[in-house]
Order: structure tokens, then sequence, then C-alpha cells
């Protein structure tokens, strides 16, 4: 028996080389077969300032790097809300991209967090493809989609939300073409720029285009700036700078509250809106309460922290109402997201059903207020 099963096994290694052989030489064929670009060479969108190669894929631009606190820089070193823009008539297309940190988290995918989500035109509205979804080491390669007709198409990749890239490359089948887009879609006009917590940098969507302000700028077909910093919405100076260097915005949007105490919203909120204010006289402004997380049903704790808060929020807006600020707007959270408690991942953060609802709750408000900054 010992001697048959050691034959056995034999066979199955020399097997499992075998076809460990034949997938490698597949690949090799692939990869012979696909012509990277690094994507470098594609206009990206969705950052705050004009990028230079150091700061590509990042949200806050190098000079802030001994300018604000150590965790908001790190955040902002991450390419939530970052989009690259080409277009192509491949079979398929393939990305090669190396992420910074190589972040995982135990409520969110791996997929959100540091990988990548294709969208194409089709028909006016940008349709999702397909995912690229990361390996386990920093440096991934994968085919996003493939077996298409080779037609012309416009493309959005939409970068990782929980991680910086420090490399990127678009692949595309040999002999096809890979250019610059055409559309300009999302406009870049009067972008839609967004300030806020976890939740707005995009957790816990399962993948970069459902979070909520990628759904907003793909409905409303306009960039959208996301600056949500993870834990770290503390109404620093320093971003309400960046956001009013902002040549002509379209619109503001603060939802800092889930992560800004009282005394922050009561001591910092006026001179956070006032530099905004000063940069801009007529751009409006919307402020957001707290969400109403499910779990403060039970924890009463929670209830009363939110409702301190959102009371502070809602004080600051009525001061700010009173001393004859225009075109400022205030959104109250009883139904951001339903009232069902399933839209989050852990009684926070929310699910792709929670970013869904979101857009739609916010969506009605931003339409009403661009049409007072034409």
């Amino acid at each position: 028996m010992g001697k048959n099963f050691m034959i056995l096994v034999i066979k199955a290694i020399a097997i499992t080389a075998l076809f460990s052989s034949t997938a490698i030489s597949a690949q090799e064929k692939i990869e012979k077969e696909i012509t990277y670009t690094n994507a470098k060479a594609f206009p990206i969108y969705g950052q705050a300032f004009v990028p230079s190669d150091t700061s590509r894929y990042q949200r806050l631009p190098m000079s802030y790097k001994n300018k604000c606190r150590q965790p908001l820089w790190y955040l902002g070193t991450e390419s939530a809300g970052l989009y690259v823009r080409f277009r192509s008539n491949s079979t398929a297309i393939y990305a090669k991209w190396s992420s910074m940190y190589k972040n995982s988290m135990n409520h969110m995918t791996d997929t959100g967090t540091r990988g990548l989500d294709l969208y194409a035109l089709v028909d006016g509205k940008w349709q999702f493809v397909s995912s690229g979804r990361p390996g386990k080491k920093k440096e991934t390669s994968a085919m996003i989609v493939g077996n298409m007709k080779p037609e012309m198409r416009e493309y959005m990749l939409y970068l990782s939300l929980y991680d910086g890239i420090d490399s990127l490359e678009i692949g595309v089948a040999s002999g096809s073409t890979l250019d610059q887009p055409e559309i300009s879609s999302p406009s870049t006009e009067k972008p839609i720029i967004m300030y806020g917590t976890s939740i707005l940098q995009g957790g816990c969507s399962s993948r970069p285009g459902m979070a909520f302000t990628n759904i907003i700028g793909r409905r409303l077909d306009k960039e959208v700036v996301n600056l949500g910093f993870s834990g770290n919405a503390l109404l620093d100076y320093e971003i309400a700078e960046l956001m009013a260097d902002i040549p002509d915005p379209g619109i503001y949007i603060l939802d800092y509250v889930p992560n800004a105490s009282v005394d922050e919203i009561n001591q910092k909120g006026e001179k956070f809106f006032r530099i905004l204010r000063d940069a801009h006289p007529k751009v409006p402004i919307i402020f957001l309460e707290d969400p109403v997380y499910p779990h403060s049903f039970f924890d009463l704790a929670i209830k009363s922290e939110l409702d301190k808060k959102n009371a502070a929020q809602e004080n600051l807006f009525q001061k700010l109402k009173a001393s004859g600020e225009k075109r400022i707007y205030f959104l109250k959270s009883t139904n951001e997201i339903g009232n069902d408690n399933e839209a989050t991942v852990d009684g926070i953060h929310f699910t792709d059903l929670g970013m869904f609802r979101y857009s739609q709750f916010i969506m009605p408000a931003i339409k009403k207020a661009l049409k007072t900054n034409k």
C-alpha cells in the first residue's frame, strides 16, 4: 500500500507540474498579445488640484505633506473618487496596478478597498463593465473584461477607495486602438465638491463605482471631487482652503458631522464655512446631519451623541442664515438611507444599498442648488 501510494503521489506531482507549466505558457502567450500603456498618458479626474507626476493618483497635493495632520495626509494619498478616462476598440481591457499600502479591512471587500472598476458609455449613459480584483500582493495584473466586439468605446476606470496607487497601466489587445477620450463626460464644468468622513470616502461599498460620490457623478454627468477622510473630517482649515482654491465649483457639500464633535462644530464650523464663502460668494453650500445609524435605536449613548451633534450642525446653519447668508441649504438625515435599518454593513458604514439610497436622497437637493449657480 505504501509503495502504491508513493507512486500515486509522484504521478499527482507530475500532473500538477504539467498543468502549472501549461498555465504559465498560456499566460505568457496572453501577455505577449497585450499592449500596455502607462495610465499617465490619459486624463485623470476627481482632484481638487492640477496633479503632478508625484501626486498623480492622490487627493491632496504634495505641498500638504508637511502642512496638514499626518493621518489626514495618509488618507489624502488614497485615490477615492479618482478616475481615468480613455477610449479603445479592443476586444479586451486589462490593467496592471500597484497598491501603495495593500490595505485590507474586515468590513469592506478588497475590491472596494484597493481594486478598480471599469465603466463604458452606452447610449449616453455610464454602464458597469467589470471590476479589477486585487491579488494577494501589492502588484496585480488582471483582465477586467474580454470577448467583446471590436467597437470603439469610451471608458471610465475608477481607482481604489481605501488605498493609494503607485503605478497603473492599461492593457489592450495588440493592434487595437487605445486613445484619448473624445466625449467630455462626466462634465468637468462646475464640479461638485464633497467633504466628509469614511462613508463619503467610500466605506463600505463593494467596489469603487458604488461609492455614492461616484454614483452621483454618473447620474448627474458631473465631475465629483471626493474629499472624504476616514475618521478625520475634523473641519481642518487646510481642507477648506483646498476646496476654496478650486476655480469654478458648482456646489459644496459638507458632510463632516459623523466625525466632528459638538465642540469642533461650534468652534470651527463657521470659520470653515467662511473660507469657502469668502472665496466663492455665490456658490451654493449644503449642510448635512449625521445619518440615523441603525444601532442608535438600541445604543442610547450613540443616540444622545447623534442628537447633540445634529443640533449643533443645525444651530450653525440657522446662525449663518440669520446673518444674511444666501444659497445655503440644510438636509435632515431622517430618510437618508431609508428606514428599514438594512443599509449598513456594521450599523454605521453604508453597503451598496446605503450608497444608492444616499445618492437618491441628496440628488434632488444638488440639482436644485446647481440651478442657482449658472
